[in-house]
Order: structure tokens, then sequence, then C-alpha cells
């Protein structure tokens, strides 16, 4: 379910109270690092801290918002009549990577925070990154009745599962360049169009 629109305001402030947060955390850890610290930081009250995030761990998956912000914006400026695997591909081709923070946040994320609330916040993500595609093919093709739009809902969460597949395991592995991530997140999306083949028993 996608969240609410926000204010230019309300995106500005939960922008710079990401970035501060992710200053803080790489330069002293989440422990040392205070709710407190990170308004003043960013310039805001407590107040308005807590108005916009619910505690300082979930800043940790700042990454993750920065990230469906500009898929989103990626897939809405690619051409409508263009498939959806070739502009989710240029969609994530077009990303402003920065291997070094990203990581970081990453494995800090895995040491501050049980797998329960990794995988509840991922899920929330993918929805949110389903959505975005969704729309993509709603504008497409414009589905006429129920069975139609049940299918571009199918559609766009395989794909959202089929990208998340791949992130996942670009993350886990030694890999910290594009090339590798594009080529698993290929790979996973072209898996889609061949269908899902049951494999041989053992």
């Amino acid at each position: 379910m996608p969240q609410a629109p926000r204010s230019a305001r309300g995106e500005r402030t939960r922008e710079a109270l990401l970035r501060a947060a992710q200053v803080r955390f790489l330069a002293q850890g989440v422990d040392d690092t205070s709710a407190e610290q990170i308004a003043a930081d960013a310039g805001v009250s407590l107040r308005t801290f807590y108005r916009h995030f619910a505690s300082k761990h979930e800043l940790l998956f700042g990454d993750y918002e920065a990230s469906l912000q500009w898929f989103r914006a990626a897939l809405e400026s690619r051409p409508r009549d263009e498939s959806v695997i070739d502009a989710v591909l240029a969609a994530n081709q077009s990303f402003p990577f920065d291997a070094e923070a990203m990581f970081a946040i990453a494995s800090l994320r895995a040491s501050e925070l049980d797998q329960v609330q990794v995988e509840r916040h991922t899920q929330q993500v993918q929805g949110e990154l389903a959505w975005a595609v969704e729309q993509f093919l709603v504008r497409q093709s414009e589905p006429a009745d129920d069975d139609s739009r049940f299918a571009v809902l199918v559609e766009a969460r395989c794909i959202a599962a089929a990208v998340f597949a791949a992130v996942d395991t670009w993350m886990r592995g030694p890999h910290a360049d594009l090339d590798e991530l594009t080529r698993l997140t290929e790979r996973a999306l072209r898996s889609l169009l061949s269908g899902i083949v049951p494999s041989d028993p053992a």
C-alpha cells in the first residue's frame, strides 16, 4: 500500500533527517547517536523528528526510502510504449550509486536490528516498489475490467519480488558495483518471461 503523499516541506525535512542520521551513524555508531543529535544536525526540533520517525532505528532504512523515491521518479520518466522489463532495468541503471555508504548502512542495519524488524520493513518497501511498477503498467495498458486489473497487480508484485531477490543476492555477495546488480536484476526479470519451470526431482 503506497504511503500518503507528503508536502514538499515534509519531504525536505525527512531528507534532512535521513542525511543527518546517516552521517552520525557512520561516524559514531547507532548506540552513541541520539534522536536529539540527529534533529539538531537537521535543524529541526525533537518533536519534529518524532513527527516523521518513530525511533532512530527507523532511520537505518533511509537508503531504502531514498532508493524508492529515485525508482518511482525514474520509472515515471520511461516511455509509455517501453516494455516493463526494459523500463525497470533502465531505471535500475540510473541509480545514483554510493557503494561505501550503502554497504556501511546495510552492515549497521544487520548488526543493530533483529531479522524480524528487517523483514517487516523489507516487505513494506517491496510493496511500495510493486505499487510503482503497477502504476507504470496501468499507464501502459489502462486495464478495462477487474480481471485485467488483477493481472496487472500479479505482474507488478512478481516483478518487485524478482528485483528484491536480485538486490538481496547482490548485497550478500562480494560485489560492490552496479554492473553485477544490473546483471542479477536482468537475470531475475528475464526469468519471469520464461515462466516458472519446476525443477527435476532429486
